[in-house]
């Protein structure tokens, strides 16, 4: 009897394990966002927050943009169905709303979105159960040049701020870059993407240093980059210059350009070959030192 009663209870307590694991969403700045209109939703980015769990978890943390062109969100092929993919082998995923022009902004709120999210991560890598050394950022076509922009610009924080998260780094420890926009004011811009984030007259000094492929340094984290050869959309010599310009600063780097897929293809799982891609990452990320489980690193 007291074993049926044992069944019964964990039956009945399985769900309560399955709430505690659900997605939880947050307000990246509680007390209002820099340069905020209002006080509406669109007023206010959040993230949410997807915590690996299970005998594969890691300690490791990425920071998830989705794409839409600085006009839109593609939250699920390029946010939930990400955070997913990183749970199921141990990574914790935090997928941002960041502010966009679809929102009523342009150029600095969705960077300052960006790095808030980086630094709330790493300010409560205890809390999240992530290393403050293993928090990666992800960006998926206009999410990708905002990954780049928060790989290539970045502080070391304000010791002097009143809010502990923003005394901490932004700099992410590692970038993945998926059919990115990159260069500005070139051929082969998307140049949607350029008009939502600076408008049509921008200064010509602001959108070079949103070029982020001219921004590169030797202080770039290790990134790894994919796109296909059929992206119309935003052709790969996005990442191509991105990957030259990370060679020259040697800066360790990985690139994938497949044959097949359109623009937007997220994971690829029906695309014959660029459905490789995502465990060509994870291969990626476990060579950088990413994926080893927390017993092992001593947290």
């Amino acid at each position: 009897m007291s074993k049926i009663v044992s069944s019964l209870t964990l039956v009945l307590f399985l769900p309560l394990l399955a709430m505690s694991a659900e997605p939880k969403r947050e307000l990246l700045w509680p007390d209002g966002a820099p340069g905020a209109k209002g006080e509406a939703e669109n007023d206010k980015p959040a993230m949410t927050i997807y915590l690996a769990d299970g005998p594969n978890k890691t300690d490791c943390a990425v920071v998830v943009l989705p794409g839409g062109g600085y006009g839109g969100l593609a939250m699920g092929h390029e946010g939930v169905q990400i955070a997913e993919w990183y749970n199921s082998f141990g990574v914790s995923a935090f997928v941002v709303e960041y502010r966009h022009r679809g929102k009523g902004y342009g150029h600095p709120a969705p960077i300052q979105d960006a790095q808030r999210a980086i630094r709330t991560v790493r300010a409560g890598a205890k809390e999240f159960g992530v290393s403050p050394d293993k928090i990666g950022v992800m960006g998926f076509s206009a999410g990708g040049h905002l990954a780049s922009t928060a790989a290539t610009h970045f502080d070391a924080g304000d010791p002097n701020a009143t809010d502990p998260i923003q005394k901490v780094s932004c700099r992410p420890d590692f970038a993945i870059l998926c059919y990115p926009v990159i260069a500005f004011d070139q051929p082969f811009t998307h140049k949607g993407s350029q008009k939502n984030l600076l408008g049509d007259d921008a200064d010509p000094g602001l959108v070079k240093s949103l070029s982020n492929e001219t921004q590169v340094t030797s202080e770039t984290p290790p990134t790894f980059l994919f796109h296909t050869s059929e992206d119309t959309g935003v052709p790969p010599q996005n990442s191509i210059v991105f990957y030259e310009a990370l060679q020259k600063a040697k800066v360790p780097a990985e690139m994938h350009i497949f044959a097949k897929g359109r623009h937007g293809v997220g994971l690829a799982a029906s695309i014959p070959g660029t459905s490789a891609w995502p465990k060509l990452c994870e291969a990626w990320l476990a060579g950088l030192g990413m994926l080893s489980d927390k017993s092992a690193a001593g947290n």
